[in-house]
């Protein structure tokens, strides 16, 4: 047996996740089984949890959390045994997820975490580092560019600055709060934006010489999409992957159509294949060469889980984490 975090209904945390003893999980074929140290907390998750999404819940209940970092301890059927004992930070760990002392998932989806990382900045990596490598990096170079970053003191958006930052672009970056823009600016945004007072289209139009950003990361798609579609370049793309604000945005097609616009919706846990591939290896070179760690704002213990979860729902900038086991 286990202990894990479990919810049956959606509804606040206080009332709905719950601990509990579950059966501790067997890898399949192609899987490993992660002893987890630190499970991270999205805005995602405490979106499914509260209901936001509209997803109902499985009869089994869910664990929730898609990333975290630990051990392997047990390998499945064509897994080399080699990999039990090494450290890994895990990605879309979902629906029974890493709330849990273990989490098995496909063997691909544990990745390397070296030791200069902690088991706590490791929970960090897989949603907001992969979310930021597609919306920035996943067509290509974009070495030259202009890209806006909307809300990038945030968790997702100070790894797109810094990404963007660390790949060639010149980054113009929006965020509500002064400790916020600080952030982004420290990360590497060469301009700074106040979203509640600045007029960020005008500002990046005088920044790029009236040609717009070729690529904007957006953070709420639909509370922004009028300012984003001025802001941007004939044939740019917006990569958007939340729209907090309004759910089901009306979309004004021919004001992005006439930019030939491209609109990607993105997001970190769905990856193909491919994507994945290619994602791990870019991100593992940053981390390698000490280009890219994580923030880790709060951590709580298992048991307060919930507590986790309203921290986020409060707007934390920075990562949410819940420690499972001490690494000693």
């Amino acid at each position: 047996m286990m202990r894990a975090i479990r919810y049956n209904r959606t509804g606040p945390a206080a009332e709905v996740l719950e601990l509990a003893d579950v059966q501790l999980p067997e890898p399949g074929r192609g899987e490993v089984r992660v002893r987890l140290y630190a499970s991270g907390v999205n805005p995602h998750d405490t979106k499914g949890r509260s209901g936001w999404t509209g997803r109902g819940v499985p009869e089994e209940g869910v664990v929730p959390h898609s990333d975290g970092a630990g051990v392997i301890e047990a390998a499945g059927a064509e897994v080399s045994q080699a990999r039990i004992g090494t450290r890994v930070y895990v990605l879309g760990a979902q629906a029974q997820g890493t709330a849990a002392d273990y989490v098995c998932l496909p063997s691909e989806q544990a990745l390397h975490l070296p030791k200069t990382f902690g088991f706590a900045e490791g929970a960090c990596l897989g949603v907001p580092t992969f979310t930021a490598w597609l919306a920035v990096l996943a067509d290509g170079p974009v070495t030259g560019q202009t890209i806006l970053v909307q809300g990038g003191g945030g968790a997702v958006g100070r790894v797109v600055v810094e990404l963007a930052m660390r790949s060639g672009a010149r980054v113009i970056a929006t965020a509500g709060s002064e400790a916020s823009r600080a952030v982004a600016r420290a990360k590497g945004a060469e301009i700074v934006l106040d979203r509640h007072s600045d007029d960020i289209a005008a500002a990046v139009l005088e920044a790029t010489q009236g040609h717009g950003a070729q690529r904007i990361v957006e953070v709420d798609f639909g509370a922004n999409a009028a300012i984003d579609i001025a802001a941007l370049a004939p044939h740019g793309t917006l990569a958007a992957y939340s729209s907090s604000s309004e759910r089901m945005p009306i979309l004004d097609y021919y004001a992005f159509a006439r930019k030939s616009a491209r609109l990607d919706f993105v997001q970190g846990a769905l990856l193909s294949p491919a994507q994945l591939a290619s994602a791990s290896a870019s991100i593992g070179a940053f981390i390698a060469a000490g280009l890219l760690r994580p923030d880790v704002a709060e951590i709580f213990p298992l048991e307060q889980t919930a507590r986790a979860h309203e921290a986020v729902e409060k707007g934390a900038t920075a990562n949410i984490v819940v420690c499972l086991k001490d690494p000693t």
